[in-house]
């Protein structure tokens, strides 16, 4: 700008003293124009993503969401705006894992599943088992889920102070009616030997519902590794690096948590869906 008013006959100075604007403020704001931020649009919509996830997507699935809202932008340019404003998906991980495994207390099952964790078929590999976490006090809250390998949806969800065979029973009575309402093939649920799932009512209730049993080799976590790693992921994104908080506190975030896992949290494997959205959009492609 100096250098056309200057071409066309005019001093800077006499300009700026005629619109009474100190020089130093002009310098000021033509450097701040020169070098304003061209990302500063994707930094505003990609900070907001980071933030409502809680920190918990990496330069992938935040990708994936701009992708699905329509936005059109390279991963690697995500990945450098996210180290540009310093936004890492960082957690603390520790390994903690509750064994209840007592010996053979009742009925032990052939491993059904052996390892074959993917299926193209809603409700036709279930798995389930518990984990542990500590709160506040002395107090525990102890974890059963059961989830559809189909999409990764968590279907039943039991908590409880005492891992009792009560509250294991109560995750797998929630999952029971969706799994009557919704598999077109002969479900099969796998555990561990854990003693809740050798009890001859959790065996009863199985057969009643013409479900298979599947039970993991002895000491053999990799058998049950969809499940562990749900573990692994619930507690690294909300779980470790916080404080301690009483049991019903805890309770509330798991519940929250799951809903999140279910309907909001995407997945690359499932096309860049949550399990629920990925569970509607297959079932309208097959209506």
């Amino acid at each position: 700008m100096a250098f056309e008013l200057q071409e066309e006959g005019f001093r800077l100075r006499d300009v700026l003293e005629i619109v009474d604007l100190p020089e130093a403020t002009y310098h000021y704001h033509r450097q701040r124009f020169d070098s304003e931020d061209p990302d500063m649009e994707w930094k505003t919509v990609i900070r907001a993503l980071f933030e409502k996830h809680e920190g918990r997507y990496g330069y992938r699935r935040i990708h994936l969401e701009l992708k699905a809202q329509g936005y059109v932008i390279n991963h690697k340019k995500v990945q450098r705006i996210l180290n540009e404003m310093k936004l890492k998906c960082v957690k603390f991980i520790r390994k903690s894992r509750y064994r209840s495994y007592k010996g053979k207390v009742g009925t032990i099952a052939k491993n059904r599943l052996n390892r074959r964790f993917h299926t193209s078929h809603a409700l036709q590999k279930i798995v389930t088992d518990v984990t542990e976490f500590k709160c506040m006090g002395e107090d525990k809250l102890y974890l059963s889920p059961v989830m559809d390998l189909y999409n990764g949806e968590i279907i039943g969800l039991g908590m409880s102070k005492r891992p009792t065979l009560d509250f294991v029973l109560e995750s797998l009575h929630q999952a029971l009616p969706i799994i009557g309402d919704r598999a077109a093939y002969r479900t099969t649920l796998h555990s561990d030997q854990g003693w809740h799932y050798q009890h001859r009512l959790w065996v009863k209730t199985l057969k009643q519902n013409g479900i298979f049993q599947s039970m993991s080799r002895k000491a053999t976590c990799a058998d049950n590794a969809a499940m562990e790693n749900f573990f692994g992921l619930l507690k690294q994104e909300m779980y470790y690096g916080e404080k301690l908080v009483p049991y019903e506190e805890l309770k509330a975030k798991i519940d929250r948590y799951v809903y999140y896992y279910n309907h909001e949290r995407i997945k690359e494997k499932l096309a860049g869906m949550s399990p629920v959205n990925y569970r509607i959009h297959a079932s309208q492609l097959t209506a």
